[in-house]
Parts: structure tokens; sequence; C-alpha cells
């Protein structure tokens, strides 16, 4: 690509960036710094989107025993997830690029069409061992575009003593219609059934999409019989008083807060949710979300890519891919996605995951049954589409509109 061309794709991403870029779902969020590229040779830039964890972290000394390991002296800088995206897109105007970038995965792809990041075509990072479904998130025009560090997604949490009260077997929830059985018979032994977040923003797009991909819904058809049925399935939750109307307004936060006081039998949420399900006071399992006619239904996969931007310096790039390698390698990767709560990428690391701690296992289920965003070469079609499910999840779970008419609105607005 000429300069004069990547420098109005730049220009086009900027401008659009704060309406386009995916805001983290599943991630951390905190204060960010700033940070100049080092003008040295054995300097390189590295930002993340994890204030969280500063100098004296696993993470932040992780980074720094892979710069020594690759000869060189890493300057990271962390930035609030939500910010990062922007500021990456200023920074590659400026020629001023960080040598490793670990973003959000949805980002990935408005950065790959901005001319913002090598492929591995380019930068020669080796993807084989990765899960396919999860590579698959940094993916776009036919070439990939970085590594996962690890993912996180949504599962269905179940309070085990709610559920013996109200003569439900776990092991006969393999479905929708089993699923909803199990929330009547909670609701009839005066139980709460199931909580979940529909807010009008990116975390009620997240937390439709598995029971959308789990009814063989697209994202390129938003008014399909199969996304009618899985917002008909919501709506009748609310009417039939198996959820909540908080949902309407509920973050993944406040629907985890429901869940947390011991009278829901069921809750969608995530692998994030973990420490604090240690210390909600009742015995918990995790089960997959179960598909429309049973087995685990695609749920979307949050956490981030580690990638390696474009540099005027291209001979940068074998050392960038050292870091990169360093930072996702089999024998750092548990120690970091255990940091963050997450699922690694690869099955050699998931099934050590799942060795020290069994209680993982339904979440690496759900993990490579997951599916990224912007997967099927959505790109930066994502966030408008995203926009107008939920819109169409608002207005139907209100009684706006029917389920059918939200979606058939939704996918003309989106098109």
């Amino acid at each position: 690509m000429n300069s004069s061309a990547r420098q109005r794709r730049l220009t086009a991403a900027t401008l659009t960036a704060l309406a386009m870029t995916v805001t983290a779902t599943a991630c951390s969020s905190g204060s960010g710094g700033s940070d100049t590229k080092g003008a040295g040779g054995g300097t390189y830039t590295v930002w993340d989107p994890y204030p969280q964890f500063d100098k004296t972290s696993a993470w932040a000394k992780l980074l720094d025993q892979c710069g020594t390991k690759a000869g060189v002296k890493v300057r990271r800088t962390a930035f609030d997830t939500s910010d990062l995206g922007n500021k990456t897109l200023l920074a590659a105007q400026q020629g001023n690029s960080p040598d490793v970038l670990v973003v959000d995965n949805p980002v990935v792809s408005t950065l790959a069409e901005a001319g913002v990041l090598t492929s591995t075509d380019d930068n020669k990072l080796d993807t084989s061992k990765v899960d396919p479904n999860l590579l698959a998130a940094g993916q776009s025009g036919g070439k990939t575009y970085g590594t996962p560090i690890g993912a996180n997604t949504l599962a269905l949490y179940y309070n085990k003593k709610v559920l013996k009260q109200a003569g439900i077997d776990i092991a006969s929830v393999k479905d929708w219609k089993s699923l909803t059985a199990a929330l009547r018979k909670a609701k009839k032994a005066g139980k709460k059934g199931i909580t979940f977040s529909a807010i009008g923003t990116e975390e009620g797009s997240f937390q439709f999409l598995p029971w959308f991909w789990g009814a063989g819904a697209e994202l390129t058809e938003l008014d399909s019989g199969q996304a009618v049925s899985a917002l008909s399935l919501w709506k009748d939750w609310l009417k039939n008083g198996y959820a909540p109307d908080s949902v309407l307004n509920n973050t993944q936060t406040t629907s985890w807060q429901e869940f947390a006081s011991g009278t829901y039998a069921f809750a969608e949420n995530g692998t994030w949710q973990l420490a604090n399900a240690a210390k909600a006071g009742f015995d918990y399992g995790v089960l997959p979300i179960p598909g429309t006619d049973g087995g685990s239904a695609a749920a979307p996969t949050g956490g981030e890519f580690v990638t390696v931007p474009v540099q005027k310096e291209t001979a940068r790039y074998t050392t960038s891919r050292k870091l990169t390698t360093c930072l996702t390698s089999t024998a750092n990767l548990y120690d970091t996605d255990t940091t963050l709560s997450y699922v690694a990428p690869t099955g050699e690391v998931q099934d050590k995951q799942v060795a020290a701690k069994p209680e993982l296992k339904p979440w690496v289920a759900a993990v490579k049954a997951a599916k990224g965003r912007t997967s099927d070469d959505l790109g930066t079609k994502y966030p408008k589409i995203s926009e107008q499910l939920w819109k169409a999840v608002q207005s139907a779970l209100s009684g706006a509109k029917s389920p059918k008419d939200a979606l058939t609105s939704a996918q003309a607005a989106a098109e």
C-alpha cells in the first residue's frame, strides 16, 4: 500500500473511530497513561489495555523478561480499553505507533482496515497452535492480524441450592425447551428464574448473541426466522416472569449482583465473574449456553490480540515478533491467562488449566464453541449491526414492538 493511500485510510478511520470502535465488553478498565516511542534501536514500545497492572505486577515483569530475552528494553504504556483504539489510530497518523499492541479483539479489524497493523504474512508470526475459532476474531480480508493472548466468553451460572429447592436436575437442561421448563419450576417454587443484561449498549448485544447464534441466525440477516425465535425466547421469559424487567437496564455487573443475592436459579455472565462467584457464599455450577435444539451455542469471545503495528523501519518486525511470541508462548500463557481470568487460546494450555482447576472445564467448552463478533469477515460492519441489534432487543423487551417488527426495523437500518 502506498503511503498516501494509507494516510487517507488512517484519516477516515480516525474520524469515525469514536462511533465505530467497539468498547470492551468483557475486560477490565482503568486510567491510562501516555508515552512516546523510544528513539533508540534498543527500546521497543508496548501498549496494552491493562492499567490495573502496575510495574510490580506479574504482567509487567513478563514484558521485561521478554524484552531481556529479545535483547531489548521494553517501554510499556497502559491505556483504558475504550481509549486504546483511538490513541493507536492517532499514533499511526503521526508515525509513532508502538512496536507491539495488545488490543481488544473487535478492534483488530478496524485497525487492520485502516492499515495500522501488519499481517502475519508480513511479520511472520506463527499462529498454528491457536484454536481457529479464536483466531478468526483477528482475521480480515483473508489475512490474520496478530494472535490472541486469551479469551473469555459467556455461560450460565446456576445456584445449586435454588435448583435443589425447585426440584431441577441440571443434567436435564440441554436445550431451550428444557431450560425454559427449569425456569418455570423455579418460579413455581417461589424462586427467581434467570437474570442477564439486555441494556441498550454493546453489552446487550454481547449477551444476546449466544441465543441469536444458538438459534442458527446470522448477523447479516437480523430479521431471519431464527433471529425472531431467539428474541421471542427472551420476550417470553419476561412475559412469564422467568426473567426480571430489570434486564432492560442491567449491565453485566448489575446482573451479576442480582444473581449474587442468592435468589436466582440462573445467570448469564462471563469468566470474569469467577472471583466473585467464589465469594458469593453459595455453591454454584457453570453450564455452556445451550443451542435451541441442544449442544453448546456459540457465545461471543472477549479478550485481546497481541498485534504488530506498521513501522517505517520494517527491520523492527523481527524483534517485535520475538516479543509477541514470548508473550503468547506456551510457557507464559498459563500464568498470564490465570492472572487475566482468561481461557488460553491453545489446546495445550487449556488442558493445563483444566488439570489445575477442573471447574474451568465448562468454560473451556464454551470458549471452544465461541465465535468472534467480527468473524465471517464482518470487520468494521459489526458495530453498526450490533447497535441495531441491541435497539431491537430493547424495543421488543419493552413492548414497543413485536420481536419480528423490531428485527425487521433493525435489518433495514443496518443495511
